[in-house]
């Protein structure tokens, strides 16, 4: 991989740990990944008409990633209900790789080198390590971010297959991130009768702020996507876990033990490996 790539996967996952601190502290999280959805769409709407269409063969991938994050947001809003960042978000992006590499194995007849192997070894025990022991996620929290971690895994697939098949990068980032930012409120007023929002609120004001984090997070990733191979570009976004935990202590006032540290790092070494 470039340079080039590699910066733009790193800084993807800074922003993408970012976003989902925004997220973790709002006071109402689903309200609060709706609103940040909106902002997304806000942003990314005028590019829908600055671009040329998606090829016809993208649009199915279109569709189905956008459906799949809006399933992504709503699992990932129940595994916060009951976990801290620093112990919820390793596991959801650990989850990524790992299945990704089991899948091949067991599904498509994949067969395991030694550092993927390593890899898978080292992905389960650092999750097996948040999961487990004294301080850990509820157990409901886990659950959910096992869930999560797997519709991720199948996002992520989409869009490594979608962006290239779409011709224009940005079209596809536009038009993903614009019919996420309809199907979610939609759900949002099914759920809760009617989606009341103040722009003068303080909360309003994050998750407006955390919703453009989170798209300009993953166009950075689309980019890397069509610039290298999808294993080692999201191996290397897994090192957010890092950043999330670090995140978590300084600003979030979660509690950083020598544990959950080495438990990140084992995740992130995990997911280098089977990327690579």
């Amino acid at each position: 991989m470039s340079a080039a790539v590699v910066s733009l996967a790193l800084f993807a996952a800074i922003l993408h740990a970012t976003w989902n601190a925004f997220l973790r502290t709002g006071s109402d999280r689903l309200w609060t990944v709706t609103v940040m959805s909106l902002a997304g769409t806000i942003v990314a709407l005028p590019f829908v008409f600055i671009y040329p269409l998606p090829a016809s063969s993208a649009w199915l991938y279109i569709v189905l990633s956008a459906c799949l994050q809006v399933g992504y947001s709503i699992f990932l809003v129940a595994a916060y209900r009951n976990g801290e960042l620093g112990q919820v978000y390793p596991i959801v992006r650990g989850t990524v790789p790992l299945l990704v590499t089991v899948g091949g194995f067991l599904l498509a007849g994949d067969r395991l080198d030694t550092y993927q192997t390593a890899g898978v070894v080292l992905v389960a025990a650092g999750i097996m390590s948040l999961s487990l022991g004294k301080g850990r996620a509820a157990t409901s929290s886990i659950l959910f971010a096992l869930a999560t971690g797997a519709i991720i895994a199948a996002y992520a697939t989409v869009d490594a297959i979608g962006v290239r098949q779409s011709g224009h990068t940005g079209a596809y980032t536009a038009w993903v991130v614009v019919i996420y930012g309809a199907l979610l409120p939609m759900i949002f007023v099914l759920v809760r009768g009617k989606l009341v929002i103040d722009i003068r609120s303080p909360e309003t004001l994050k998750a407006l702020g955390g919703g453009v984090v989170a798209l300009i997070a993953y166009g950075v990733v689309i980019a890397a996507f069509a610039l290298g191979p999808a294993g080692p570009i999201t191996a290397l976004r897994e090192t957010s876990v890092v950043f999330a935990a670090l995140i978590g202590w300084l600003f979030l006032g979660e509690t950083l033990t020598p544990r959950r540290v080495l438990a990140c790092t084992v995740v992130v070494l995990g997911a280098i490996c089977l990327g690579f």
